[in-house]
């Protein structure tokens, strides 16, 4: 097989996965442009329509699902035996990419990736960060990080720090004007932020106390996918906001926050870092886990 064949099956891969040119530029690290000429250039050589587009989506023909599920084991099986060679070496090199939710991603990675890459001159890191729900596989990453342990088969979970908690904040303003709720069921009557993820999927705020859980779904007018824009708002003084505790670390120190239902926030928890359960880890991959596991 010429590179160039290997070339064009790895960007028709990408854009498969990702149903997008320009997220497959991403991940391959070259121009939409050069994708698209790829895979138009695969489908003139085979003389079969692989993929359907239109100026908002791209999807799969049959063919190019079938092509599409030969291909991913095959470039698995290259993925091993590439990864296989780093026990050859005795330093990570090579690119990991790493997937963590946004609204956590500062406090996971903030004082690690520092002295992890100088200390590895030879290993580059790819993190990317979003709180939409990534299938980690189909979107080429090395590893994912998530809140809890439960996990589909097939994945590896490892305890990674920090440990993290909710928090309900609001200003002090809104608390002399509207009072503080005691439990749960006053926020009925208080200004909450609706919570939801880039889908538009909302997602209620969480309690927990004496063994018993407890779920609120606000009804408020604002609705939010960024904790820092919820902190933001929060001080403002109209409304409350239920946020990562870290996110409102420097607010609540200098008294423009205040918490409420401290007693009612479920305690913290570990972070796990996740990835395909393998036979063969990178050198890339296991310096990584190494600087980030408890």
């Amino acid at each position: 097989m010429r590179t160039t064949d290997l070339s064009e099956l790895a960007a028709f891969d990408a854009v498969a996965r990702h149903k997008s040119f320009r997220r497959a530029s991403e991940e391959r690290g070259v121009t939409a442009s050069a994708i698209s000429h790829a895979v138009s250039n695969l489908e003139t050589r085979v003389g079969i329509r692989l993929l359907n587009r239109t100026t908002r989506s791209v999807s799969l023909t049959e063919a190019g699902a079938m092509l599409l599920a030969r291909l991913q084991p095959a470039f698995g099986d290259i993925g091993f035996a590439l990864d296989g060679l780093n026990q050859f070496r005795d330093t990570p090199f090579g690119k990991v990419r790493l997937n963590a939710p946004n609204s956590i991603a500062p406090f996971i990675f903030g004082n690690v990736m520092g002295p992890l890459l100088a200390k590895n001159p030879n290993l580059e890191i790819e993190i990317v960060a979003t709180d939409r729900l990534v299938d980690i596989v189909a979107e080429g990453f090395d590893a994912g990080i998530r809140l809890g342990s439960s996990l589909q088969d097939g994945m590896t979970a490892v305890r990674i720090k920090p440990r993290l908690r909710f928090a309900v904040v609001g200003s002090p303003d809104y608390f002399k004007r509207h009072g503080k709720p005691r439990t749960p069921a006053d926020l009925k009557d208080h200004a909450c932020i609706q919570n939801m993820y880039p889908s538009g999927a909302r997602y209620p705020w969480s309690f927990e106390r004496d063994g018993k859980a407890i779920d609120f779904q606000p009804t408020g007018p604002l609705s939010l996918d960024d904790h820092e824009l919820m902190v933001q708002a929060a001080v403002a003084g109209s409304t409350l906001a239920y946020v990562w505790e870290k996110r409102a670390e420097a607010e609540l120190k200098a008294g423009s926050l205040m918490r409420c239902l401290d007693a009612w926030c479920a305690p913290e928890d570990w972070l796990h870092l996740y990835y395909p359960t393998r036979k063969y880890i990178s050198a890339g991959l296991k310096a990584v886990i190494e600087a980030m596991r408890v």
